[in-house]
């Protein structure tokens, strides 16, 4: 898109519009409303399901506004009585291959459908259901229900993988997994979060998990603790109707004190734990200069890209664990032992941005002491789904701190919710374990922001210079794999997630997920940060009086904050059917 700026007129009156843009883009950004269910940011303009229809002046027949470059002069209409009976056919066309199953819906409510359908006047059952015979595919953590699909293709051309594709033609056509054994899904969930109609969603999304909460929140064998994310903290207001970037964090805990849990840890003091681990295993690797680059290990979703697409790059993987993992072995270690209580009667949960965390769970590589150390994963939509069935209201809370002693990280913690906050983390830390010194400026800044790619040399003590490399998405990812396969020392360290913006952008995330809600949750992490008393892992008080109590020798370190990563299988496809009621 060029810098040429021009004027054209929808429902006669002149906005600017850019060279490059589509119709749909201009009236959106100038606040007109223009019905649209296929159009998305983070993907090519497919005009599939032509709800955007507008009248141009001077062309005979509407036309989609999403597919349609902007024009210097040119006049538009956005509602005419001809183009609300061609939307209203359109959508009517299009519930007709859409089984509506609201209860059991992503969106909870919040439905484009449902809104059209009020506004067009338009009859849900005028055509029967095509799809209803369509197959339920479910695929490690994703359930993705065909009787659901619009065939918008938003999940296809999302997906980093190439997993989902088109297949058949006509009234046959339809998204499957790939048969391709080449192709593999990662679980990152970016198909459940770009799906406009909640035809894909993450495993026990609705009653199967909340009843097995329910069973172990009433089971008084068991002490259950929960842990919270660091993006989960700005993220989950969405859900529940307040602004974009809303931190909650205090209100979180109150709230899920009142669903019932005993004890409520905060994950950032797990990824204080990570970045200590982390740091000294890079400056170690950069010391003897082998094993590099290090590749971060906190997106499960990016490791199982490298274990089944490109296992040659295995060996790169830092064997820290994620910070939920972290986390959840001192609580099943330090702190049942601490508390006197058996590790086994411990349930512990998680609520995570990310749908492949559920995947990480139940990876055997990820056991602590012959236990899961997270026994359950909630995503954000989840919990937000807990707090508004029990008619607790986040907004209304007084905020409560977290429980000590995982309730208080350092700002180094909470910035792992941002693309390039690992990074950044890691190298406050690595720092001090160069220089014995703390640095004056904490911010990276060069590895802040939304960009796919973001490229740093970094002198960490003045001599030494670490070549870093910050990715989010698996597609730009892949542009770094084919620079260091030409050349191996192109980075030193690479931090990878694989959903754009990091894990603020996670397949767990409220939905829609899109760049500016995505850059204000990340703004929000910052901000936490830069208001910290503490901002380096190595200095969180907790962090230092752990280590000096308990992880003391090797051998604690290894099975508590270390894992290994293999070659893995492809995942198994399994399909039912929608249940006649």
């Amino acid at each position: 898109m060029s810098d040429k700026k021009f004027i054209i007129k929808i429902d006669g009156q002149a906005v600017e519009a850019n060279a490059g843009e589509n119709l749909l883009a201009v009236a959106l950004r100038h606040g007109f409303e223009v019905p649209h269910l296929c159009d998305h940011p983070d993907a090519a303009v497919r005009a599939n399901c032509r709800m955007c229809l507008v009248k141009i002046k001077g062309v005979a027949a509407p036309q989609t506004a999403c597919s349609t470059e902007a024009a210097e002069g040119m006049e538009i209409q956005t509602d005419a009585p001809e183009l609300r009976r061609a939307r209203k056919f359109n959508l009517e066309m299009i519930f007709g291959e859409h089984v509506e199953d609201c209860d059991d819906c992503v969106l909870r409510g919040r439905c484009a459908l449902l809104d059209y359908r009020k506004k067009y006047n338009s009859k849900m059952l005028r055509f029967p259901d095509r799809k209803v015979n369509r197959p339920i595919y479910d695929f490690g953590p994703i359930i993705f229900d065909q009787t659901k699909c619009i065939d918008c293709r938003l999940c296809v051309e999302v997906c980093p993988t190439k997993y989902l594709e088109v297949h058949g033609r006509g009234s046959d056509l339809g998204i499957r997994p790939t048969a391709d054994k080449k192709r593999d899904c990662i679980y990152c969930g970016q198909c459940v979060v770009h799906c406009p109609v909640g035809a894909i969603k993450s495993a026990g999304e609705f009653d199967e998990d909340e009843a097995k909460l329910a069973a172990v929140l009433k089971n008084k064998n068991l002490t259950v603790v929960v842990q919270f994310a660091p993006a989960v903290r700005s993220s989950i207001g969405e859900e529940l109707g307040l602004p974009h970037g809303a931190v909650l964090t205090g209100q979180m805990a109150a709230g899920l004190r009142r669903l019932g849990f005993r004890h409520v840890f905060d994950t950032a003091v797990g990824a204080d734990f990570t970045t200590n681990e982390e740091a000294g295993e890079a400056v170690e690797r950069v010391r003897e200069g082998k094993g590099l680059p290090i590749f971060t290990s906190c997106c499960p979703a990016w490791t199982r890209f490298l274990e089944y697409h490109h296992p040659e790059f295995i060996k790169n993987i830092t064997s820290v664990r994620s910070p939920q993992l972290c986390l959840g072995g001192i609580i099943k270690g330090y702190w049942a032992q601490k508390n006197k209580i058996d590790p086994k009667k411990i349930f512990s949960v998680s609520v995570m941005p990310c749908a492949a965390k559920k995947y990480e769970i139940i990876r055997k590589e990820c056991e602590f002491r012959g236990m899961k150390p997270v026994d359950l994963v909630l995503t954000t939509r989840q919990l937000a789904r807990l707090f508004i069935n029990n008619k607790i209201d986040l907004a209304k809370l007084k905020p409560e701190p977290a429980d000590d002693p995982f309730g208080q990280p350092s700002g180094a913690g909470v910035i792992y919710g941002a693309s390039g906050g690992v990074m950044e983390s890691a190298l406050r830390t690595a720092y001090f374990r160069v220089t014995g010194r703390n640095l004056k400026n904490l911010e990276f800044k060069q590895v802040r922001g939304q960009q796919g790619i973001k490229r740093a040399a970094i002198k960490l003590d003045g001599r030494a210079t670490i070549k870093a490399a910050v990715v989010n998405g698996i597609k730009n990812a892949e542009i770094i794999l084919k620079e260091l396969k030409k050349n191996p020392r192109a980075y030193d360290f690479v931090e990878v997630m694989a959903c754009p913006g990091g894990c603020v952008g996670g397949g767990g995330q409220p939905i829609p997920t899109l760049p500016f809600n995505r850059a204000k949750r990340a703004e929000s992490l910052y901000q936490i940060d830069a208001g910290k008393k503490i901002r380096l892992a190595h200095e969180n008080p907790f962090v230092k009086k752990a280590y000096a109590e308990f992880f003391t020798n090797e051998k604690v370190r290894r099975e508590t904050f270390h894992t290994s990563f293999s070659p893995k299988p492809r995942n198994k496809v399994s399909t039912r059917h929608r249940a006649v009621k």
